[in-house]
């Protein structure tokens, strides 16, 4: 039995592959060409259709664009992850609204009592709320470089900071930073290995 090749086994053609996984890095430096309000509505129009339990969607995103805002972002960031967050032409603060289930009602509206379940578990909220906003978080990386832009997603930072900072409702818990932009030259580092396919699935 002949088998075809593998990326010949999806429905996706090579290019677009190779764009969004293979090709694709994490940036680290990004040319000064703007990511205009446009491209960002774009990539959300794709992404928001990819998967979360019970539809719940709780990631928020704020973009940072001015000077003013990204100066009060800086402190918050780690010193490995300064001078890129100050370089990059827009940084996405990635956060999770825990009253994710206050839309339950108009997300969800074949269970009418769903957002009932979670009102008496604050606990339970955050942790669905930081699930899903993860998921909605790898989507958005895929969309990013779908736009043809490159993400670069970052965890080096005070969140607690941050949170304070921009999002005083205490709603909202910050789980990622992401620098998005059109890569300069040296924005990659070597690539890592990934793991093969016989030390990640198995079947019974």
């Amino acid at each position: 039995m002949v088998t075809a090749p593998a990326d010949e086994l999806l429905a996706l053609d090579r290019a677009a592959q190779d764009l969004l996984f293979r090709a694709a890095r994490t940036a680290t430096a990004f040319t000064d060409e703007p990511v205009d309000d446009a491209q960002v509505r774009a990539v959300h129009d794709l992404v928001r259709y990819g998967p979360t339990a019970m539809n719940a969607q709780p990631l928020r995103v704020l973009l940072l664009r001015s000077p003013a805002a990204r100066a009060r972002l800086l402190p918050y960031v780690s010193a490995g992850n300064r001078d890129k967050t100050a370089g990059a032409p827009l940084t996405a603060v990635l956060a999770a609204d825990v009253d994710w289930h206050d839309r339950l009602p108009e997300l969800f509206p074949h269970r009418p009592g769903a957002r009932d379940w979670f009102t008496g578990d604050p606990a339970g909220r955050e942790a669905q709320a930081r699930f899903n906003a993860a998921l909605q978080i790898g989507y958005l990386v895929v969309g990013v470089r779908a736009a043809g832009l490159a993400a670069g997603p970052m965890a080096g930072f005070d969140a607690a900071g941050v949170e304070r900072e921009f999002f005083p409702d205490r709603r909202h818990r910050v789980l990622l930073l992401m620098n998005i932009g059109r890569p300069a030259p040296d924005a990659w580092r070597k690539r890592l290995p990934r793991l093969p396919y016989e030390e990640v699935v198995s079947t019974l």
